[in-house]
């Protein structure tokens, strides 16, 4: 079975969707497909499904689902059962206490993404630009929208939505700190300009966009990024910018030489700050 979570949800099996329309099943599947090829437990079903209020008949509804689910896999999988002696009940197993999604090997978008992320995160620390850039930049491609963006998220599925969305945003975060590492300012400035819009009070982005547009040439615009940053973080927060931006400014106001691609100003932690 091939699934894909980091966007629109798709569940794949032999090539045909079994993703249910359904708004209760689609939740059971989908908190599955997040947890693909390990146990989900009854209880975390009941929890993603109901809430805090579960009908009397809860354990009853829940196998219908799952019935549900299995009746749309066997549909699926039609004459191609070689090595499936159980049909669907091979690939939506019952477990004790629980319930398994066995993806037989199949494509898992948000498995490869993590796996991608992780050798990425590696390579920047240990300081391979190129490495990093490409192993980030692949797992972002992977993505096509908010994660689950057409599922109804119970308390489990909204969890593990800001966690993905959370990653993502780190990613994207290290994949430019890679592309400045390689000398890619110009290329940059559009992407960070946007996410500065859209992120007004994150200071790494800030602080990325400041470098990118310093490199460039744009001294004065990096300067006003920054004033926007603390007038931003002023009014909604209450704060100032942390020392790494203050640090940061000071070179852009210095024209420190370490701010050049061979300098030695600490990028990272002037603009991981937010």
């Amino acid at each position: 079975m091939d699934i894909s979570v980091l966007g629109p949800f798709r569940a794949v099996q032999s090539g045909v969707s079994v993703t249910p329309t359904a708004v209760k099943p689609r939740k059971v599947l989908a908190l599955l497909a997040l947890q693909a090829d390990q146990l989900v437990s009854t209880s975390s079903l009941v929890e993603e499904v109901w809430g805090e209020s579960p009908p009397r008949s809860v354990q009853t509804t829940l196998q219908t689902y799952i019935l549900q689910l299995r009746t749309l896999i066997s549909a699926a999988l039609g004459e191609d059962r070689a090595g499936l002696p159980n049909g669907a009940k091979s690939v939506l197993v019952t477990e004790p206490g629980g319930y398994l999604l066995d993806t037989m090997g199949g494509l898992v978008d948000v498995q490869e993404y993590e796996a991608l992320a992780t050798a990425g995160h590696r390579a920047l620390e240990q300081g391979d630009w190129g490495g990093a850039a490409s192993c980030l930049g692949r797992a972002l491609a992977l993505w096509h929208g908010r994660a689950l963006v057409d599922v109804q998220c119970g308390p489990l599925l909204e969890v593990e939505v800001t966690r993905l969305e959370e990653s993502r945003m780190s990613v994207l975060h290290a994949r430019i700190e890679a592309d400045l590492r390689l000398g890619r300012h110009h290329e940059v400035i559009g992407e960070l300009s946007g996410l500065a819009a859209r992120h007004p009070l994150h200071e790494g982005v800030h602080g990325q966009l400041m470098v990118a547009l310093y490199r460039a040439g744009r001294r004065g615009d990096a300067l006003n990024t920054y004033r926007q940053l603390r007038a931003a973080l002023g009014q909604h927060l209450g704060l100032d910018p942390s020392p790494g931006i203050e640090d940061l400014q000071q070179a852009v106001l210095d024209s420190s030489p370490l701010l050049g691609l061979d300098g030695s100003l600490p990028l990272a932690r002037l603009v991981r700050a937010g």
